[in-house]
């Protein structure tokens, strides 16, 4: 701008100089609606610059407004981005009432405040104040109305981490409410229900997780089995209400071992142990597992000579397995093979000391008038089970499979 002016003030006292100077300057005569007015052509070229600078004075004054209020804005989102900075600076260093306050300083001037709004609610969160969290996140909606699913989210996650679980699933409702469709709602909702143990519930949305964006599918799988186990666990199951659950399996997963046991024990309970045995039986000619073996040996099938016989089939194949030897014993002892079922019992506890194998001897060597013996057996089947309890590890451990030990068939399962 003080260049432009130089240069009009140079021509201008050029032309003032040349007025004067040239002893025949020129004549310039401007008629308009009656108005007549003359000049030397000097004076008209001075007339014509002063014009133009006034209408660039005009223009500039008019762009002035603007101008400053663009510069304003450049300097109040730098500043905002400053404050932003310094508060991740505070997060990074564990600060977090001074992180959250220097995001919060400059969310309004930021280019991004919904970031800011969600990270100083995440921030609240972790301080534990509920109620300042919440007041974050409705300013976000308030500065963003687009990212309500986002925000909606982000409150749901946060109060599942509270285990609100009501308040999170009345969330989770609302953008389900809007989009149907939403994956991501989705699998938080089945995640409550598995927190929540809702079996059932749970159950009834695992063919919409299979159709949606993918979910991985050890987190899909370990759900499914986790929600069918639970609900064959129910004692009140009949015959049919057993095949409708297992028919609601994926067909990928009928083969789980804990599925597999699950549906025995449903169906020993519900006075079917012929074909809770079949079932067993089947599965571990696919898989062998440590639990499944173990349940085998507890199952009262009427045909108990031909019950040990599948039993004594598997040992020639594992004559070393600790939990097949317990589940032979059992079975020796319930066909009154007392010789047998020692020796199966004794060779066990040598190959894994177990607290039930213990008792199982226990049992058989009051049974066969040794008391003393007996009275040993069990005391060192309570000495390993408080043991495993003092060090927090299942009593019956395995060194085929990390399973715990079952229950016994006919009683209740827990989730």
């Amino acid at each position: 701008m003080i260049a432009g002016l130089a240069i009009v003030l140079t021509l201008a006292l050029g032309a003032l100089a040349g007025h004067y100077l040239m002893a025949d300057n020129g004549y310039v005569l401007v008629s308009f609606a009656g108005y007549v007015v003359e000049m030397s052509v000097p004076v008209a070229l001075f007339a014509l610059l002063l014009g133009y600078l006034a209408v660039r004075l005009v223009a500039w004054l008019w762009r002035v407004p603007r101008e400053l209020g663009e510069a304003t804005a450049r300097a109040r989102v730098r500043w905002a981005g400053r404050q932003a900075t310094r508060g991740f600076i505070a997060i990074a260093e564990g600060k977090l009432a001074q992180g959250e306050r220097l995001l919060t300083r400059g969310a309004r001037r930021s280019g991004a405040p919904l970031m800011n709004y969600l990270a100083a609610a995440r921030l609240a969160h972790q301080q534990n104040d509920a109620a300042r969290r919440d007041g974050w996140l409705r300013l976000a909606l308030t500065q963003e109305p687009a990212a309500t699913d986002a925000v909606l989210l982000a409150q749901a996650e946060m109060q599942m981490d509270d285990e609100d679980f009501d308040a999170a699933l009345t969330t989770l409702r609302q953008i389900r409410e809007r989009n149907p469709r939403h994956a991501q709602a989705l699998k938080l909702l089945a995640a409550l229900h598995w927190r929540r143990r809702d079996w059932r519930t749970l159950a009834d949305l695992l063919p919409e997780l299979r159709a949606s964006p993918p979910l991985p599918q050890a987190k899909l799988a370990r759900w499914t089995t986790d929600a069918f186990e639970a609900l064959l666990g129910d004692p009140a199951l009949d015959e049919r209400g057993i095949d409708g659950l297992w028919n609601e399996v994926p067909k990928t997963l009928r083969r789980e071992p804990r599925l597999v046991l699950a549906r025995a024990r449903a169906l020993a309970r519900g006075g079917n142990p012929a074909a809770a045995e079949a079932e067993i039986r089947r599965a571990l000619r696919d898989q062998w597992d440590a639990a499944l073996i173990r349940c085998y040996g507890e199952l009262q099938v009427p045909e108990v000579a031909q019950h040990l016989k599948n039993a004594e089939a598997f040992l020639r194949e594992r004559p070393e397995d600790p939990d097949l030897l317990l589940t032979t014993g059992r079975l020796s002892f319930r066909n009154q093979l007392w010789g047998k079922a020692r020796s199966y019992l004794e060779t066990s506890l040598a190959i894994r000391p177990a607290p039930e194998t213990c008792e199982a001897l226990g049992q058989l060597l009051q049974r066969i008038g040794e008391r003393e013996a007996a009275a040993r057996a069990f005391e060192r089947g309570l000495t390993l089970r408080t043991a495993a309890a003092a060090a927090n590890v299942p009593a019956a451990s395995s060194t085929t499979a990390a399973v715990p030990a079952p229950a016994r068939v006919g009683g209740s399962q827990r989730p």
